[in-house]
């Protein structure tokens, strides 16, 4: 083993010496760490593969289509258009906290806008 350590410092020092390094992206910037502490740690390692091989894990894209879902509500006028809207709201973030079993504190809330329940009750 330590001979193969030999050859490979050998190697990293000779493509030093021969500028092979120089021309990097991000030369003399810092790294760029991600936080991922917000993912599981047994699904760190799977969900960083999965982001090099350019693959979205399903819980990710529903997310992005909650949110652009959220956004879409919000500039919305019409009433019944927003209530079809925020029914589809309601089913993708039943259907994101029911993918995973977690604690109920760390599921995503369903959205109500208080506008369309007063206006259905009155």
């Amino acid at each position: 083993m330590i001979c193969f350590q030999r050859i490979a410092e050998k190697r990293i020092q000779e493509a030093i010496r021969d500028g092979v390094f120089d021309d990097l992206p991000g030369a003399g910037k810092p790294l760029e760490l991600e936080n991922d502490s917000h993912v599981p740690e047994d699904l760190r390692m799977v969900y960083k593969v999965l982001k090099n091989a350019n693959c979205v894990p399903p819980e990710i894209s529903l997310r992005k289509e909650i949110a652009k879902t959220e956004d879409l509500l919000a500039q919305m006028e019409d009433t019944k258009a927003k209530y079809r809207q925020l029914k589809k709201l309601n089913f993708l973030i039943m259907k994101l906290n029911t993918m995973r079993p977690t604690h109920t504190s760390l599921e995503k809330d369903q959205r109500y806008e208080r506008k369309l329940v007063d206006r259905f009750s009155a």
